[in-house]
């Protein structure tokens, strides 16, 4: 666990580390006014993704991704919040008596839930991932629209300057959560340090 939080924390710092000064290259020209390219970074690629001769389909698969996981990670730092703030299912999440309040905060509740309950999230998330979450009929507007003709919640009736800037507060908000929930797991995992249960969320370092 401690080589997974360092290895993790090293990431972290590679993504704040100053972008080259030789990374002049076409992906550069091509992708720089691509929604997501907004002060104060501008076009931000400190790892170099999109060096050399990139074409759109790469760069359309990275933005797939990241917005994949941006999504996942505001339910992540969504769900942490608010059983932190004491907010439960009602009821129980196994025959057995297993109450949904009994199940810990943050990495305990790995171990906490039955092993049946952890089978049938992950079955769940493989539906979701194989059949759900895409583009299914082929009727996406922009990369991570899965909507399929079926959700709108008046989509359609947005210009396109509305439009972009909804799609831009959806990428900063992924952005931060995933930052957020990375917070949240890796100083859960600092115990050794002094870590206290009682206080909020990260705890007391000493």
């Amino acid at each position: 666990m401690k080589f997974v939080i360092a290895a993790t924390l090293a990431a972290s710092a590679a993504a704040f580390a100053p972008s080259k000064v030789a990374q002049t290259s076409t992906a550069i020209k091509a992708f720089e006014d691509e929604l997501g390219a907004q002060p104060p970074l501008g076009f931000f690629d400190p790892l170099g993704l999109l060096n050399g001769d990139v074409d759109q389909e790469r760069f359309d698969r990275l933005r797939y991704v990241e917005i994949k996981h941006g999504r996942i990670s505001q339910l992540a730092f969504l769900g942490q919040i608010t059983t932190r703030a004491g907010v439960y299912l009602p009821g129980d999440i196994d025959t057995a008596g297993t109450s949904f309040d009994s199940i810990p905060n943050g990495w305990a509740a790995v171990s906490a839930i039955p092993q049946a309950g952890l089978l049938q999230i992950i079955a769940f998330v493989g539906a979701l991932e194989l059949a759900v979450m895409k583009d299914v009929t082929g009727e996406g507007e922009f990369v991570g629209d899965f909507r399929n003709g079926y959700i709108d919640f008046g989509w359609d009736d947005f210009d396109e300057e509305t439009k972009l800037q909804k799609r831009a507060i959806e990428l900063n908000n992924g952005r931060a959560a995933m930052m957020g929930i990375l917070g949240l797991m890796v100083h859960e995992e600092i115990v050794p340090l002094g870590y206290d249960p009682d206080l909020p969320i990260i705890g007391h370092l000493v």
